[in-house]
């Protein structure tokens, strides 16, 4: 049976029936898709430390869920849902790239704070792996988008482009050289910026 002369209907059902070759032949037709949907995010993935062959690897997840989730009478096609499932796979593993980078610079910022409930550093209190750390209960989705929503609506416009490369790991001449500022401009918007979180963390801790 010539596989690469049959549609993608046939082929999906040769692909529940667990046909390996019809699987391979959905693969080579539809891999374009994976590139595409790569250069998308190509320079978001950079930023973040991820490599090619990382991003690829995660797109081929999101291609492999794709086929095993696809039903044959949803409205989208094969070649949509896989796009869909790529896009969606590495948007989310970018998002969560962005969560941690944006919790490390976070954390930075409180390490050595005495919280009052604890009467102890709060790294001292990460160290023991402590369930009641407020910046630990933090991670969940909901509550540190929030968090970071609050944060990006406390920073003026200046002060976000600069915050945003801050959390990228770049240092504040860095920081001077890509917004063509002066280095002492830039240092002391990161004090600002720095400031501010502070009093929100104080502020969430509080309430």
């Amino acid at each position: 049976m010539e596989y690469d002369e049959c549609s993608d209907s046939e082929l999906f059902s040769l692909v529940c029936e667990e046909n390996e070759d019809a699987k391979d032949v959905i693969y080579m037709k539809y891999k374009y898709i994976i590139d595409i949907v790569i250069k998308k995010y190509a320079f978001s993935a950079m930023k973040f430390g991820f490599e090619y062959k990382d991003l690829y690897q995660e797109a081929l997840v999101g291609f492999t869920d794709a086929i095993n989730s696809f039903k044959d009478d949803k409205n989208a096609s094969l070649s949509t849902f896989i796009t869909l499932c790529v896009d969606r796979r590495l948007q989310n593993t970018i998002k969560k790239a962005g969560r941690i980078k944006n919790k490390v610079f976070l954390d930075s910022l409180s390490l050595d704070h005495i919280y009052e409930q604890y009467e102890i550093p709060l790294k001292d209190v990460i160290s023991d792996n402590s369930l009641n750390d407020p910046l630990v209960n933090m991670t969940k989705d909901e509550e540190f988008d929030e968090l970071l929503n609050i944060i990006e609506k406390s920073l003026s416009s200046s002060e976000y482009e600069v915050y945003k490369l801050l959390i990228n790991g770049l240092s504040y001449i860095e920081i001077a050289n890509v917004l063509d500022k002066n280095p002492k401009q830039v240092d002391n918007a990161i004090q600002r910026i720095k400031n501010k979180i502070k009093i929100i963390l104080k502020t969430r801790e509080n309430s």
